[in-house]
């Protein structure tokens, strides 16, 4: 999501370049949504894209003649920036790899593996892209790219578009690119951790980029509107963005170390950028989707269980391409801290799902770590609650917002942090933690006796992470006779015989 203007320091370069050497560089259709034909005619194109637009057509159909509607292929198009271009894939559509154009468009991006049935597909996104290189009147980011609202133009005319996908603002206001790279120079540098240089005014970033990417979806709906689709005729989907990062990478037993996998930063700067500057960011796409009536995607959680360094990671960590000359710079490293080939199928098996199911919104996540998404027709901002003892008035807490495998559910002091945010899956009976997705409440080995503690452990789906909600308690799946019990206020959570006291109800 690096900007084009962005350049890194000489000692960056030659201190990632001393990394990656002590490393050894280790390391047609018709569907639930199918688009109506309207029998509004397209406004005319001004003549330069016209005369692309003619040539595109002719390319598809033999000559240039906009088709009315119900003549013309279907299409589905990408359009935003890194996220969704196929940045960190590693494999691109020619001109889009340099040296004049970084677009880093990949053929094995989303857009092109989802499960919606079409005809063509297209993606429009750039790597480094801002909202005003997609806007109507907006910039060109390269002299060979068109203003990407001008690419929907065409294609929204040559095609009947089903689905227009939107990912932007990590390189408004958030400047998220930049950041990752501040935060990897201070941790190879040794200059400490870069949360207190960002955590300040990161909620002000995301207010001010909010307005700019509700613009951007308006001049998407302008765009189809002008080329003569009604607003219900096809699905304007906005998606968020997953975290690429997490703290828990230590619970893998073959955890390679940081600078075979490319995880290069302080611990704790990955626990702010999952459990704060991700979230932030996620609150304010989905006022975005709100505000322009259109469809959200969050995939904020998508992620957790695979960010870089762990055992499937769908994402890359500090990537540097060497078939680039000289020393690392902007291009050769820009790679890094974007999804990669799994990520990109997860990012279609969820775009199908939420296409699939005609909600308005939907929330991803990999709930079991069996590797494939699922969605959930809800938001996670609304799904995840505390759980309130009946007897001592604490909640359920995950000591110390550790989400290591291992740490103690304890009752705390209600204070609404997201350690003390929890949601029931009802398919699986998991009772996940609101820090990551992939944490969830389980009895260790299995060992159903009372006065057994509590802990939270990766997800996997297993017996001993089943439970049974019955008249506000917690009991496991598999000893029903059993209770989640909190003793005293600040008590480790335990097994107890279920005796119907308010100390085994949770509100």
């Amino acid at each position: 999501m690096t900007r084009k203007r962005h350049r890194l320091r000489c000692t960056f370069a030659a201190t990632v370049a001393a990394a990656a050497a002590f490393a050894g560089m280790a390391a047609g259709a018709s569907g639930a949504h199918a688009a109506s034909a309207p029998s509004v005619r397209s406004t005319p194109l001004p003549p330069e894209l016209e005369k692309i637009r003619a040539a595109e057509a002719t390319r598809l159909y033999g000559d240039p003649a906009e088709r009315a509607m119900a003549d013309r292929r279907t299409g589905l198009i990408s359009l935003g920036d890194s996220e969704i271009s196929g940045e960190g894939v590693g494999s691109y559509e020619a001109g889009t790899n340099g040296p004049d154009n970084w677009c880093h468009r990949s053929p094995d991006s989303a857009i092109h593996r989802t499960g919606i049935p079409a005809d063509e597909t297209y993606n429009v996104a750039c790597s480094g892209a801002y909202t005003g290189n997609i806007r109507i009147g907006g910039s060109k980011q390269y002299a060979d790219e068109l203003v990407q609202s001008d690419s929907l133009a065409i294609k929204a005319r040559n095609t009947r578009i089903k689905m227009v996908l939107l990912v932007a603002g990590a390189n408004d206001d958030l400047q998220f690119g930049p950041v990752m790279t501040d935060c990897v120079e201070r941790y190879l540098l040794l200059q400490g951790a870069c949360q207190s240089k960002y955590e300040p005014g990161w909620q002000g970033r995301v207010d001010a980029l909010v307005p700019k990417v509700e613009g951007t979806v308006n001049d998407l709906k302008t765009v189809m509107r002008d080329a003569g689709y009604a607003d219900g005729s096809y699905k304007l989907v906005v998606m968020g963005y997953p975290s690429p990062i997490g703290p828990d990478f230590h619970d893998d037993p073959n955890f390679p170390g940081k600078l075979v996998c490319g995880g290069l930063g302080y611990d704790s700067d990955t626990v702010w950028g999952r459990n704060t500057a991700v979230p932030a960011f996620e609150v304010g796409m989905r006022k975005v989707a709100k505000d322009t009536g259109v469809t959200y995607l969050d995939n904020s959680r998508l992620f957790n269980g695979h960010e870089v360094c762990m055992e499937d990671a769908w994402a890359r960590g500090l990537y540097i391409d060497l078939s680039k000359p000289g020393l690392p710079d902007e291009n050769s490293v820009r790679q890094s801290f974007h999804p990669n080939y799994r990520g990109h199928g997860a990012f279609a098996s969820c775009l199908t799902q939420l296409y699939d199911s005609g909600a308005t919104e939907g929330s991803c996540a990999d709930p079991a770590s069996t590797g494939t998404p699922t969605l959930q027709t809800l938001a996670w901002d609304d799904a995840y609650r505390p759980l309130k003892n009946e007897a001592t008035g604490s909640c359920l807490d995950v000591t110390a917002s550790t989400s290591a495998n291992g740490t103690a559910v304890i009752g705390w002091d209600c204070h609404g942090g997201r350690n003390q945010g929890w949601w029931y899956d009802a398919d699986r009976k998991s009772v996940h933690t609101q820090l990551t997705q992939d944490r969830c409440l389980d009895v260790p080995g299995a060992n159903y006796t009372a006065g057994a503690k509590l802990i939270i452990w990766n997800c996997s789906g297993a017996a001993n992470q089943e439970w049974v909600r019955q008249s506000g308690g917690l009991r496991p799946a598999a000893a029903t006779g059993l209770c989640a019990t909190l003793g005293a206020a600040k008590d480790p959570l335990t097994l107890r015989p279920c005796d119907g006291t308010a100390s085994q109800r949770f509100a």
